[in-house]
């Protein structure tokens, strides 16, 4: 058998040999033609690259410029792309945001005409927000219905549709080219989603040089409808934000009048209210006061001397708040002082006002309670309607009630009937009227004042003047009430025989 080694050897020859006949033979060049034998005696292979490679560099060269050119187009895509994405911060308005956007639109992909139509959902119709174009504004009038035309497919289906040949696509809507007599030669129309949801379509018309859109153009397009729902989701919110600022600017300016016109309201209500007290020198002491839950109210008091012997004094409270119970307050305080006489007793001028009340069938009406005092006897007459019960504090500190014969409130109902009720005051001897703001104010237990209360605080005042009475009464009840807010209208009156 013949040994290994010398096997290797030939077989390592024969490769040699191989080799040696390949040089000989030469390969072909880079155009494809054969390259002749340039092989010197020595074996260098020297010649043959110098004959080869300006033929490959000539092809090189060419494949890289095509190669450049590519990478050139995707460049300015790619940055038309992004400065689209930097439209969204230049402007918030949604109008301005998509017109930037498309014009940017058409600088990468060279058209006729270019189009945004949003979809109006509760018409279920297509209109123009946005139309460049010699026939911009013509087609800026037009509305197209959910389904028709391409748009409206578009819309519809939430695809992308490219239209080489409108003439021949059933597809193809001709009322738009009809209206504006533009001529459709080739279209391009992507959908605006935004969550989800179509809002509309992004549509380009005509492409430039006679060219057909392509799936590229197709892809294009869709990237620069991405950022236009972005437009539309930020001009939404934007939108909202101005329409809520315009009704915060418009209450706050409403408010602010009304805050205004209640202060004059308050100051006029004050007016009618007794701006004095009596001296000194009167043989009786008079204090009331007015506290409202809001700017105005429909509490009310008055006094003021008949003759030179007699004080007519009153004190009411109107059945609602606010501007209607001050207006109602303000007639009712008008009608008391006009029709009082000195020959009329507190029934009979009750009755009178309630007549002149009743008879436009108002939507209010008046607690009241109303007295003539006789400064020189101390005789006091009473009438009241549908009023708190009124205390007789005593000198000694013995607190009564006084249990006036009911009868209706004022305007309640016309021909009503009111009584008079006769007390006499001694000297130190206290009439305490007041209304329900006072009972009826709670803590934050929702416990209330009370009669109970009132009368306990009352028998404390012998020796007070009925200004101190007051401001003390207040003051017990705010404690009471521990900060909890009031929640009706609060008047007292207090008149004390010196």
């Amino acid at each position: 058998m013949r040994p290994w080694s010398a096997w290797q050897a030939d077989k390592a020859a024969k490769r040699s040999g191989e080799r040696r006949e390949a040089d000989r033979r030469g390969i072909d060049d880079a155009s494809g033609s054969k390259a002749q034998r340039i092989r010197t005696e020595d074996g260098s292979m020297e010649q043959w690259w110098m004959a080869a490679v300006p033929a490959l560099l000539a092809g090189g060269l060419a494949g890289a410029a095509a190669v450049g050119a590519v990478c050139r187009s995707r460049v300015r895509r790619a940055r038309t792309l992004l400065d689209i994405s930097l439209q969204l911060n230049s402007t918030l308005k949604r109008s301005e945001q998509i017109g930037l956007i498309v014009e940017r639109a058409k600088t990468i992909l060279p058209v006729e005409a270019a189009s945004v139509l949003l979809l109006d959902r509760d018409r279920q119709e297509l209109f123009f927000e946005v139309a460049t174009g010699g026939k911009g504004d013509e087609v800026k009038r037009i509305r197209l219905p959910l389904g028709e035309g391409i748009a409206g497919l578009v819309a519809q289906s939430g695809d992308s549709i490219v239209v080489n040949d409108p003439a021949r696509d059933p597809r193809w809507s001709s009322r738009v080219a009809e209206t504006t007599g533009f001529v459709t030669r080739n279209l391009l129309t992507v959908p605006i989603v935004n969550g989800g949801q179509v809002e509309g379509v992004l549509q380009v018309v005509n492409k430039t040089g006679g060219r057909p859109f392509t799936d590229r153009d197709r892809l294009l397009l869709e990237a620069v409808a991405l950022p236009m729902a972005v437009a539309l989701e930020n001009g939404r919110l934007y939108e909202q934000l101005e329409s809520s600022v315009h009704a915060l600017a418009a209450t706050t300016k409403i408010k602010e009048r009304l805050e205004s016109e209640l202060q004059i309201a308050g100051g006029i209500q004050m007016s009618f209210l007794p701006r004095t007290m009596p001296s000194a020198q009167e043989p009786f002491d008079i204090c009331a006061l007015l506290k409202s839950a809001k700017e105005v109210g429909g509490d009310f008091y008055n006094f003021y001397k008949i003759d030179q012997t007699r004080l007519f004094f009153t004190l009411g409270d109107v059945s609602d708040k606010g501007i209607p119970a001050a207006l109602f307050m303000a007639v009712a305080l008008t009608l008391l002082k006009g029709k009082m006489r000195s020959d009329l007793s507190p029934g009979e001028l009750l009755r009178m006002v309630n007549d002149e009340l009743a008879k436009d069938d108002p939507m209010l009406f008046a607690t009241i309670v109303c007295g003539v005092f006789d400064v020189e006897t101390g005789e006091t007459t009473l009438s009241e309607g549908g009023h708190c019960t009124p205390y007789l504090v005593r000198s000694t500190g013995e607190v009564l009630p006084l249990k006036l014969r009911k009868s209706l409130p004022l305007a309640a109902m016309p021909e009503s009937s009111y009584y008079d009720t006769v007390v006499t005051l001694a000297d130190g001897d206290r009439l305490v009227l007041y209304t329900d703001g006072i009972t009826e104010a709670e803590n934050s237990a929702q416990e209330q004042y009370g009669g109970q209360r009132l009368q306990q605080f009352l028998k404390m005042t012998p020796g007070m003047s009925s200004a101190e009475v007051i401001d003390a009464l207040l003051m017990d009840v705010f404690m009471f009430a521990d900060g909890a807010p009031q929640s009706d209208d609060i008047a007292v009156l207090s008149l004390m025989r010196r």
